[in-house]
């Protein structure tokens, strides 16, 4: 018996329409394509072989490198369009590759040059640009005849065609390298730093205009009338200079928990476990912590760490509905595990509006994980994993002592 494939399963899976008598229109975008496979792999080629041929050519002379270099760059925007075309009409959908990584060559002109022409996305470009020249030829030839004369099998032969135009373009015009990947997600990573920096950065100066200045403002003010009256009505003078002294009290404690947002000193002095206990305590949830942790990993982590349970704690209180929670912070080999756990009503989710996304993505950005295991009706678990990157001074001592980091669970 043969399965039957519903719609619903051919959008989840992407996968174009079987192919039948009456054609669907993925297969007249497909025969679109295959039709324009002659003319633009014609210009693909031409291209190619032009840039390469001159940056060659002219090697010799001080303009060929920069020739090639153009020629790259030129490539690139070849590829551009060849993915745009491919995923307008083939349904196929490839992230772009990175920009170029510098400092490979040195920050001279020379070396910005030697990086661009080493760039591979370029080459893989001009490369899928060469031998498609034949194959745009057959496909055009094929679908033209299959059109007027072969109708019946049309609609199998595009669809076959279309497939190896799919495994070329997935071949050559994506990111096919693991460094290509990784720079495009450490760049997009990037772009969530620095809004999360600029974010953190408002609510700083919000903090400090709204709180602790608008205090020692009104300090000012009335440390001056306490002067004024000093001689002439000294009672008067030691009330005021006394709510002087409780506003001086109320500015400092904003400022200790300013800084502590910013980094606790608990977590600088004594480390994850003192700081995540110090965080439970304030949680309105009784709060349970095990750390085991024997040594420190770098400072960055540890604040991420520290700030994401903190977070996640802050929602227990506010959503959850939980009576108790856990928290727990181990090393496995490289990586820093921290799991939160509670007995609440569950239903937590990345759209939830709980902040969750954002953590999401500030873990993304460092090259850490983040999952959510929330029923309705609960109970919720929550476990990021972070690299651990121990700190210069461990790493140091190791390298000196001739011995390799080991990690413990």
């Amino acid at each position: 018996m043969t399965a039957s494939v519903t719609p619903q399963d051919q959008r989840a899976t992407g996968a174009p329409p079987p192919v039948g008598h009456a054609f669907p229109g993925a297969t007249w975008k497909e025969l679109a394509h295959l039709l324009a496979n002659l003319p633009a792999t014609l210009l693909g080629f031409v291209y190619s072989v032009l840039f390469v041929s001159l940056g060659v050519g002219l090697a010799v002379t001080v303009i060929g490198l920069p020739v090639l270099v153009l020629g790259l760059r030129g490539a690139r925007l070849v590829g551009r369009a060849e993915r745009g075309r491919a995923r307008r009409l083939l349904g196929v959908r490839i992230e772009e590759p990175s920009r170029i990584p510098r400092g490979a060559g040195g920050g001279s002109a020379l070396g910005r040059l030697w990086d661009d022409v080493k760039d591979p996305v370029g080459w893989r470009t001009a490369l899928y640009s060469v031998i498609r020249l034949p194959w745009g030829i057959v496909t055009f030839t094929v679908s033209l005849v299959s059109f007027f004369a072969l109708w019946p099998v049309l609609g199998y032969l595009v669809r076959g065609m279309a497939n190896v135009d799919r495994a070329m373009v997935r071949g050559l015009l994506s990111p096919s390298t693991e460094l290509e990947r990784r720079i495009a997600e450490l760049e997009s990573g990037r772009g969530v730093v620095v809004d999360t920096a600029a974010a953190d950065l408002r609510r700083i100066e919000r903090d400090l205009h709204d709180g602790a200045q608008a205090r020692l403002v009104a300090l000012a003010m009335g440390l001056g009338l306490a002067k004024e009256k000093v001689v002439e009505d000294p009672e008067a003078a030691a009330l005021m200079v006394e709510e002087a002294h409780g506003e001086v009290k109320l500015a400092l404690q904003e400022l200790r928990d300013l800084a502590r947002g910013i980094h606790p000193a608990v977590l600088t002095d004594r480390g994850l476990d003192a700081a995540l206990s110090s965080v439970a305590a304030r949680c309105t949830v009784p709060v349970s912590v095990k750390a085991d942790l024997h040594d420190r990993p770098a400072e960055a982590i540890e604040g991420i760490a520290y700030f994401t349970v903190s977070e996640l704690l802050q929602n227990v209180s506010k959503h959850s509905g939980a009576r108790t929670a856990t928290v727990e912070v181990w090393r496995a080999g490289d990586r820093l595990l921290l799991q939160v756990h509670d007995d609440g009503h569950g239903g937590a989710s990345l759209d939830g509006g709980t902040g969750l996304a954002g953590l999401s993505d500030r873990l993304g950005a460092v090259d850490g994980l983040f999952v959510i295991d929330s029923p309705p009706g609960g109970p919720t678990t929550i476990t990021a994993e972070l690299p651990w990157r121990e700190r210069g001074a461990d790493r140091a001592g190791r390298r000196l002592a001739g011995k390799p980091g080991e990690g413990r669970g």
